[in-house]
């Protein structure tokens, strides 16, 4: 008797997902629990197991379908013959696409050529062929044009009242022929790519759309000298890494700093529900990680109990699992607060947007070394780095969310504050 292939319950408030990718083929022998598809949700790729050992019979569904949770996938022979025939699901088809399309795409690109531009040669003339009209040319220069057979209205005039000069015909003469004032003329690149946009770029564009017309939405701004904490890293970033296995980086200490403000400023760490704050006790971080799919940001619960050291290897663990795709519904679930890194990637300033239905996310930049005035009136290189905090105004008051991102600021410029708690 078939055993059937059904979707599985995808976690909270997903109730749909797309086929991504077929690892078998019908007539394929699997094994039980053997990964047999990839079905891509809103928010997380899953793999769905085989239920049984056997031979993959039929397939219900094609890449790039959508199906909804309990639907039939395709069924297995528990007894069944492999048919060695059949192609295995990863041979790449016939057909070519880009490199630039993703592996999961389910449409694939439409590539539209355009002409090629043609460039028009400048063509060289007969002394007889020269115009009544032509601007008046020194004897020299006029000897040097009919002694080459030269049509002067082609040589780009430097001289006086667009007069040509014995230079301009030789350089002329020097480039063959050619203007040498005009542009190239390359072939242009019009071509089109149209791919499907998946699933979770599209959630993740209709989030980001959400918070802004949802939220009233503001960014505060701050900078905070890194000196402190760099200094710390220097100094112990081996022993560190030495003891607990795995490196020190910036972002525990951002975790840290941004809980104190929470503590704080309790209203940053708070939602809103229907006509309800709800006040959270506890400190669910969120931390932005790109990768090729698109945003994801997984959470890193309790992270008021964690040392700087449990907070550096769960990032860990999450960088990983992100970049492997192993990322679960449950890692990117809830969140009170989130944390993000641009200066990753070089930006100096921007204002990040809420991940709702968190009230404020934290925007972290690059550190750059600028000259500042110390207290004492003297003027020094310091490695600084802007904050940005974007929050929701309906439940955060602007004092509030200063108050809250000059806590972080502090925190970050005296590391000691961590250890007491202040």
């Amino acid at each position: 008797m078939a055993v059937e292939i059904i979707v599985p319950a995808l976690g909270e408030s997903v109730t749909e997902a797309t086929i991504a990718r077929w690892l078998k083929a019908a007539g394929e022998k699997v094994e039980a629990d053997e990964p047999l598809v990839e079905l891509e949700t809103d928010k997380v790729t899953v793999e769905v197991p085989a239920p049984s050992a056997g031979v993959l019979t039929s397939l219900a569904v094609s890449e790039g379908d959508n199906v909804e949770v309990g639907a039939l996938l395709g069924s297995i022979d528990p007894n069944g013959k492999a048919d060695t025939a059949k192609p295995i699901a990863s041979e790449p088809k016939e057909s070519k696409k880009p490199d630039l399309v993703p592996a999961n795409s389910a449409e694939a690109p439409v590539k539209v050529e355009a002409p090629l531009v043609q460039s028009t040669p400048v063509l060289n003339v007969s002394p007889a062929s020269l115009s009544a009209s032509a601007a008046p040319m020194p004897p020299a220069v006029k000897k040097l044009v009919m002694e080459h057979g030269l049509d002067p209205s082609q040589i780009p005039a430097s001289g006086r009242g667009g007069r040509l000069t014995k230079s301009d015909v030789l350089e002329y003469m020097r480039s063959g022929g050619k203007d040498v004032f005009a542009v190239a003329e390359l072939p242009a690149d019009r071509s089109e790519e149209r791919v499907k946009m998946s699933r979770l770029r599209r959630r993740i564009a209709e989030r980001l759309k959400e918070a802004q017309n949802t939220a009233a939405m503001l960014t505060t701004f701050n900078e905070v000298d890194m000196t402190e904490i760099l200094a710390v890293r220097a100094e112990f970033k081996d022993q560190f890494e030495k003891r607990h296995g795995v490196r020190l980086g910036f972002m525990s200490f951002f975790v840290k700093a941004a809980i104190q403000g929470l503590k704080d400023v309790p209203a940053v760490n708070a939602q809103i529900d229907g006509d309800d704050i709800v006040y959270k006790n506890f400190y669910d971080i969120g931390v932005a990680v790109g990768t090729e799919q698109g945003l994801v940001v997984p959470i890193i619960r309790n992270a008021e109990t964690m040392t700087l050291a449990g907070i550096e290897k769960a990032i860990g663990d999450y960088a990983r699992k992100a970049r492997d795709g192993k990322l679960s519904l449950a890692d990117l679930s809830g969140g009170t607060f989130t944390i993000s890194n641009g200066g990753v990637y070089g930006s100096l300033l921007s204002t990040p947007i809420l991940n709702p239905p968190q009230s404020a996310i934290l925007g972290m930049h690059k550190t750059q070394t600028r000259p500042m005035v110390m207290p004492d009136g003297s003027i020094q290189a310091r490695p600084m780095m802007y904050l940005a905090l974007s929050y929701d105004h309906r439940i955060i008051d602007g004092s509030e969310a200063v108050t809250c991102l000059v806590r972080m600021k502090e925190t970050l410029e005296d590391p000691r504050r961590m250890l007491l708690d202040m």
